[in-house]
């Protein structure tokens, strides 16, 4: 506004307009470059950014496990995030995480790990083995991580066996979530997994028309400090 000696309502409107064509999206207090439908981030770089927002999604998400509930727990970073906070009795935990392993054992959770190819970008297990293993369970809850959330083209990621992974467990599962932090809103990565209304969403922020898009199409919460 100062720089270009706008009002803020001219500022929303000329942001509005440029995502509309598909310049940027907005995201909360600004606006950000939309990423490559084929880009994807190591589990390393995934797991140092946004981390404060990540823990308070994840932090959110472990209160929903309930005592003796059987959870899918997703190979994303936010995802990782709620095993700290997992604090229900009797749980059994599902993955395709190898880097879930190491902090389920600590925490003395009751663990399966699925089969298949380990992707060695994100440490995730996929390809046929992963769904073959994943037909053998049932789960309460899933939680996963995805890399855009779009009103119209619904939960995406960069990879297809990835997605086909992420697909079949919310199949098997009676509830799923979709842990994101609002960088994922808007964006629409090459592999669906399914359309908006199919999993709850639990975020961190969004812009109060952003909110309200989605909070016509699914069940999403906005967590705060």
């Amino acid at each position: 506004m100062e720089l270009t000696n706008s009002s803020e309502s001219t500022i929303r409107r000329d942001l509005s307009q440029l995502e509309e064509q598909k310049f940027l999206k907005r995201i909360h207090g600004g606006a950000q470059k939309l990423q490559g439908k084929l880009q994807e981030p190591s589990m390393i770089e995934k797991s140092s950014k946004n981390l404060h927002e990540k823990r308070l999604i994840a932090k959110y998400a472990a209160g929903l496990v309930e005592d003796g509930d059987c959870i899918y727990l997703d190979a994303g970073s936010t995802i990782f995030e709620i095993i700290e906070w997992l604090n229900a009795k009797d749980i059994v935990v599902v993955t395709n995480g190898l880097m879930h392993i190491p902090p389920l054992m600590n925490k003395g959770i009751a663990t399966y790990l699925t089969g298949g190819f380990v992707k060695p970008k994100t440490n995730a297990f996929i390809g046929r083995g992963a769904l073959a293993s994943l037909d053998l369970y049932r789960f309460d809850k899933c939680f996963l991580g995805v890399n855009g959330i779009h009103p119209q083209f619904g939960f995406t990621t960069p990879d297809q066996e990835e997605a086909m992974v992420k697909q079949k467990a919310m199949t098997l599962s009676r509830e799923s979530y979709v842990l994101a932090d609002s960088s994922k809103f808007s964006e629409i990565a090459f592999a669906k997994i399914a359309d908006i209304h199919e999993a709850s969403i639990i975020t961190n922020a969004l812009e109060d028309d952003l909110a309200e898009l989605y909070e016509n199409k699914t069940n999403i919460k906005v967590v705060t400090m």
